[in-house]
């Protein structure tokens, strides 16, 4: 039987949403061994000046294996 845990990551990124997601993961990768899947919860974006996406954001539950 695997026991699985659930970390939740926060992570934004200036390009879009899955290259937050693709940040969210590799941070947690750093110090998180057998990462089996990542969820995106929710997603928002930051508005700037003249009505510009500044900044992409998202909320992500990272599922790993504990051994």
């Amino acid at each position: 039987m695997a026991v699985l845990k659930v970390i939740e990551i926060l992570a934004d990124s200036d390009k879009s949403w899955e290259d937050a997601t693709k940040k969210a993961v590799a941070k947690a990768s750093q110090s998180v061994n057998n990462i089996k899947s990542a969820f995106v919860q929710s997603q928002s974006a930051v508005v700037g000046k003249k009505g510009k996406i500044v900044s992409f954001r998202v909320n992500v539950k990272i599922t790993f294996e504990v051994k």
